[in-house]
C-alpha cells in the first residue's frame, strides 16, 4: 500500500492532518447536476467562508454499539497523525447476491467483535487481530439468505439482532450463549442498550424493550406499516431516559425508556419530491441526541433539529440522505442523497460549505454509481468510504478533499474508532486496522 503521510496547513485555521494519498485539485467552474431533477446544495451567503471552530479532539476507549454510544453523539475523536496499517483479517462471509454485511463492529476492553453475513460472531484482539473466539448463531435449518441487524456490548454481554427474528445475548469474554429471544419479525438495525434495557426495531416497524439480563419483554411500540423501504435500518438513540426511534415510514418517535409511553412524534417525509425513489421517507441514518436536541435526517428529504423533551422543531431543512449525521461542537456533518458532504450549523441549520464527492466510477459514461458511507470525524479530518473501494479524507473546516486511501474492496459500513485506532470493514469481509 502506498505510503501514508501527513499534510499540515499553516493557515489561520487547521485544515486537517492527513494520511491519505493527496487528491488532484478539482476542475475550475460551476458544478452542474448530471442527473435530471437532482438538486444541489450551496453554502448560505450569510455564513459561507466563516471560520469553523471545532472542539479539540478527545480520545474514546471503546465503540460499544452502532454509532459509538447510545446517544450516537461522538463529536471530535482523537487519533494519531501518522496512522499506518497494522493488520488485516477476514471475518468470514462477505456480501453477495443473497446476503449482506450490515453490522458495524463494536469494541470494548481491547476486543473487537464482528458479525459476518451468515451471523458468525468473532472476537479479536484489537492490537494484533488474533482471534479469541468464534460462534455460529444461525439456525441449522436456515438455508435462505438473510440480512442481519448488528451488535452492541454492555456490562460484559454481547447483544446480537438477527435476520432470522431472534435477539441473542452472549458472554463477551467467552462467546457462550446467555439467552435467546424470538420476536415477530426480522431485524436489520443493531440494538441499542442503556440502563439495563435493550431496544430493538424489527422490519415491521415495531420497537421492543427487553431486559438486558434476561431477555424478558418489558414493553413494545408499533409504528406505521411500510410496504417498501430501503435496505438497512437505523438503531434507536437513547439518552436522559428517552428513546428516539426511527421508522422506515419516516416517523420519528420519542418514548419513555422505562415505560414506552409516547412523548412526541414527528414525520420526516415530504410531498414535494417527484422522483419515485425519493418518495421513500425511510430514516436509515441513526438519529442523534446531543445536548437536549435530536438531530435526524430522512431519505425523503428532511433534516431536523428537535427539542428532546417537547418535540418542538427548532429548525428544518430540505436535505435528505441515507447515512447518519455527525455532530461536533456547533456543527453537523452529513452525506446527502446527491453525494455531497455538507457542514451545517447545529444552531440554525444554515450551510457553511458543500463538497461534491465522485458520483460514478466511470464518470465519462455515467456508469457504476458510487455509494458513500460516513462521515466520521477524527483529529481534524472527516473520513468517508465508498463502493468504489476508496476511503477519502476531507477537511472539516473547508470541505477540501485532502486525499484517498485504497480499501481491500467496496465499503458499505462506516468506519469506527476506538483507543486511537480506525477500523474499516469492506464488503468482502476484510477487517483492516490503522493506528
Amino acid at each position: 500500500m502506498k505510503k501514508l503521510f501527513l499534510i499540515a496547513l499553516s493557515t489561520l485555521i487547521l485544515d486537517g492532518c492527513n494520511y491519505f494519498k493527496p487528491k488532484q485539485a478539482p476542475l475550475a467552474g460551476d458544478r452542474i447536476s448530471i442527473i435530471q431533477h437532482e438538486r444541489s446544495l450551496s453554502a448560505d451567503v450569510e455564513i459561507a467562508g466563516q471560520q469553523i471552530m471545532l472542539p479539540a479532539p478527545s480520545p474514546n476507549l471503546a465503540w460499544p454499539q452502532s454509532g459509538g454510544y447510545a446517544n450516537h453523539a461522538m463529536h471530535h475523536i482523537k487519533v494519531g497523525d501518522d496512522l499506518k496499517k497494522k493488520w488485516s483479517i477476514s471475518i468470514g462471509a462477505g456480501t453477495d447476491a443473497e446476503e449482506r454485511l450490515s453490522g458495524e463492529p463494536v469494541v470494548a476492553n481491547e476486543i473487537i467483535y464482528t458479525m459476518d453475513a451468515q451471523t458468525n460472531i468473532n472476537a479479536y484482539d484489537v492490537k494484533t487481530g488474533v482471534q479469541k473466539w468464534h460462534v455460529e448463531l444461525a439456525p441449522k435449518d436456515d438455508d435462505d439468505g438473510h440480512i442481519n441487524g448488528g451488535l452492541a456490548i454492555n456490562d460484559g454481554r454481547l447483544f446480537i439482532t438477527t435476520g432470522f427474528a431472534q435477539v441473542i445475548s452472549l458472554n463477551a469474554a467467552t462467546g457462550k450463549e446467555v439467552w435467546r429471544k424470538s420476536l415477530d419479525a426480522p431485524m436489520r438495525a443493531a440494538p441499542t442498550v442503556r440502563g439495563g434495557r435493550l431496544f430493538v426495531v424489527t422490519l415491521n416497524n415495531k420497537t421492543f424493550a427487553l431486559n438486558a439480563k434476561t431477555g424478558n419483554e418489558l414493553w413494545t411500540h408499533s409504528g406505521l406499516p411500510e410496504s417498501a423501504s430501503i435496505l438497512g435500518a437505523a438503531s434507536p438513540a437513547v439518552n436522559r431516559g428517552i428513546v428516539v426511534v426511527p421508522y422506515s415510514s419516516g416517523q420519528l418517535i420519542a418514548l419513555r425508556a422505562e415505560s414506552g409511553r409516547l412523548l412526541w412524534e414527528e414525520n420526516l417525509s415530504t410531498a414535494r419530491r417527484t422522483e419515485l425513489i425519493l418518495t421513500l421517507a425511510d430514516i436509515r441514518g441513526r438519529p442523534i441526541i446531543d445536548r437536549n436536541r435530536v438531530i435526524a435526517m430522512s431519505h425523503g428529504g428532511q433534516m431536523v433539529s428537535i427539542d428532546l423533551r417537547t418535540g418542538r422543531r427548532i429548525w428544518s431543512r430540505d436535505i435528505g440522505g441515507l447515512e447518519s449525521p455527525w455532530v461536533a461542537g456547533d456543527y453537523i456533518y452529513a452525506i446527502t442523497n446527491q453525494a455531497e458532504v455538507i457542514c451545517i450549523s447545529r444552531k440554525n441549520g444554515r450551510v457553511y460549505w458543500v463538497q461534491a464527492l465522485p458520483r460514478f466510477e466511470d464518470p465519462k459514461n455515467l456508469e457504476d454509481l458510487i455509494v458513500w458511507t460516513g462521515p466520521i470525524l477524527a483529529s481534524d479530518r472527516l473520513i468517508v468510504a465508498g463502493s468504489n473501494g476508496e476511503a477519502m479524507s476531507i477537511s472539516p473546516y473547508s470541505g477540501k478533499i485532502l486525499g484517498t486511501l485504497e480499501m481491500p474492496d467496496r465499503v458499505s459500513i462506516p468506519p469506527i474508532i476506538a483507543n486511537g485506532r480506525i477500523f474499516f470493514l469492506s464488503d468482502d469481509a476484510q477487517l483492516v486496522a490503522y493506528q
